[in-house]
């Protein structure tokens, strides 16, 4: 089934600027707008995943901002 939406010529411009010779219009418009969304996994983890997966994710920021931190040092 096809549908037909109306773009500003911005936008079709810029979804056309990004599109690749071997691909529709409707190929692009999916790849650009990416895969699935986070919302996607509401309820496929557990509250402990969440938990601990928060905490990875909370830890690997930590020690991104430290590594960050000794190279600006280095250069101070």
């Amino acid at each position: 089934m096809s549908r037909q939406v109306r773009l500003e010529d911005d936008v079709y411009e810029r979804i056309k600027a990004n599109k690749r010779d071997d691909e529709s219009f409707s190929d692009a418009v999916g790849r650009l707008i990416g895969g699935r969304s986070l919302r996607d996994l509401r309820g496929v983890f557990d509250e402990e995943q969440v938990s601990e997966m928060r905490t990875a994710v909370e830890a690997a920021d930590r020690a991104d901002r430290d590594e960050v931190r000794e190279v600006a040092e280095r250069f101070e």
